[in-house]
């Protein structure tokens, strides 16, 4: 089995936005890329401005943007009308769109929001009326109780951060990030936060139900949601139940406390973690001059044998793109931290929609404004994507330097994904051995091979010095000591212990040499 690689994107921004717009050509391109699994983000029903039939819009107040965010669900037996052609077979649209993916050998992934859901779920139409939503037995005298699925503040109505406030809640309910009957502007005001207890509840049920009801629709895997915000135990609980019966279903988990790490992967039973606080972050402090590159080493040392189990990345759907002014600021710029995250080991990756032809996020989109980032609120044309998609339908469309980083991208990607000894293979990391060797700066140099028994790569990382923008320059050119014990290690055959390779490496890539 190859590396896993996920492209993320937001069906809502791709195209005319509908499910149908991710046709053969659309799967023949993320397969041209590697890719494994495609993660179809804010396909379950959300709140939203725009009503369709049988699905009322929800107040505007109660949603961010105009569109609304994936992450404040309304019905989680439903997916969203506005992806559907039409919308009274939007379900009927989206397993369709299910077999597209399958039969293109890709495997779908979608969210699992288990934290909170949208201040109305379960009052804007429901698909299956016969499922009691959330809430329907609580209890709102009280705060708290066991039985409940939400938190209570009786005798206090809910105050939104608003001057004049159309939406009314009597009694409050705990909203998504805190407990409060008034959340403020910067709060997760719109969502509701869900009691679960750290004992098996009804609440646990309810939500098993809705994950076996996906798993039973034909999706591969979860990207679970603000993981940490919920108890461990009820993981421990579904994922074990799930997998029973599921045994291939895959559970990602967004988790940011790197001291959780090892409980989540060997007590909870997730198979990968983003590994956001680790090897992104490390590699962003280097990119933005503020790092060293020794960090590269201290992580994957501090992760051990839970290195393979590490979801990397350098974008997100939460993240700033790399291009954008406040991160990389240069597209060009990707390819060492992209080197360091890919192949590294054999830890899956993923790329966010538009990453491999250097969007910036730096639009003034709507609710979240221009913070580098792409808008999860709103509808948006992003000239880029439109591009893109062009380009996946005739081979044109792209501006010269989107189509040079998209080859390079698809380069990478695809050694990561095909070439065994990168995709399966054992990594040595070389940067101890190389402090004192001629070129090797250890602040700004990453250098580790990669090896199996046909085969060994040696990848040396460069990146620019104190973060500064890419320069017109000569190739630097850096000699490589391979040591004895990198040798034994990886059985390198015909080389000889102490060798060195030279390497010309650019600023802000990454050199890659077959060495037997």
């Amino acid at each position: 089995m190859g590396k896993m690689i996920i492209y993320q994107v937001l069906p809502r921004l791709w195209g005319k936005g509908k499910f149908s717009e991710f046709d053969s050509e659309t799967m023949s391109y993320f397969k041209s890329l590697g890719v494994s699994h495609v993660w179809y983000t804010g396909v379950i029903r959300h709140a939203t401005t725009v009503s369709a039939e049988g699905c009322p819009a929800s107040d505007s107040q109660i949603v961010k943007g105009a569109a609304g965010s994936p992450y404040a669900i309304t019905d989680y037996y439903d997916v969203n009308p506005y992806l559907a052609d039409n919308p009274t077979e939007r379900m009927t649209e989206f397993e369709a769109l299910l077999k597209r993916s399958h039969d293109a050998g890709l495997k779908v992934i979608i969210d699992f929001v288990p934290n909170h859901v949208s201040r109305d779920y379960g009052k804007v139409g429901l698909v299956h009326p016969e499922i009691k939503p959330l809430g329907s037995d609580d209890d709102p005298t009280v705060h708290w109780r066991p039985e409940n699925d939400f938190y209570y503040y009786p005798g206090q109505p809910l105050r939104l951060p608003f001057d004049r406030q159309t939406y009314y809640e009597n009694p409050a309910k705990a909203s998504g990030n805190c407990f409060s009957p008034s959340p403020s502007v910067n709060d997760w005001y719109e969502t509701i936060r869900l009691n679960y207890c750290d004992f098996h509840t009804e609440t646990w049920d309810r939500m098993y139900e809705i994950v076996r009801y996906w798993c039973g629709k034909g999706v591969d895997g979860f990207r679970c949601d603000m993981v940490e915000m919920v108890p461990w135990q009820f993981f421990q609980w579904l994922i074990g139940r799930i997998k029973t019966e599921f045994p291939d279903m895959i559970f990602i988990a967004e988790v940011y406390q790197k001291e959780l790490y090892a409980r989540y992967i060997n007590e909870v039973g997730f198979d990968f973690l983003y590994d956001k606080s680790g090897l992104y972050d490390s590699v962003r402090s280097v990119v933005e001059g503020h790092g060293t590159a020794k960090s590269l080493t201290w992580n994957w040392q501090i992760l051990g044998d839970l290195q393979p189990r590490m979801l990397n990345f350098l974008e997100n759907h939460d993240e700033q793109r790399f291009a954008s002014d406040f991160f990389g600021r240069d597209a060009q710029r990707t390819f060492a931290a992209l080197g360091a995250g890919i192949f590294l080991n054999t830890a899956p990756y993923m790329v966010y929609f538009g990453e491999e032809i250097g969007e910036r996020g730096m639009d003034a989109e709507g609710f979240s404004g221009r913070d580098g980032r792409t808008t999860i609120f709103d509808w948006w044309r992003i000239s880029s994507i439109g591009r893109l998609i062009e380009y996946i339908h005739t081979n044109e469309g792209l501006a010269p330097e989107e189509a040079e980083l998209l080859e390079k991208w698809r380069r990478f990607l695809n050694m990561a994904a095909s070439v065994p000894a990168v995709a399966s293979g054992k990594t040595f990391d070389l940067c101890y051995c190389n402090y004192d060797s001629p070129g090797f700066d250890p602040d700004r140099h990453f250098a580790f091979l990669r090896g199996d028994v046909s085969e060994t790569w040696l990848f040396v990382c460069s990146f620019a010095d104190g973060g500064s923008l890419r320069q017109a320059q000569r190739p630097e050119v850096i000699s490589i000591r391979i040591p004895k014990e990198a040798i034994d290690y990886l059985d390198i055959k015909n080389l000889d212990p102490e060798t060195r390779i030279e390497v010309e490496v650019s600023s802000d890539d990454c050199a890659m040499v077959r060495i037997n």
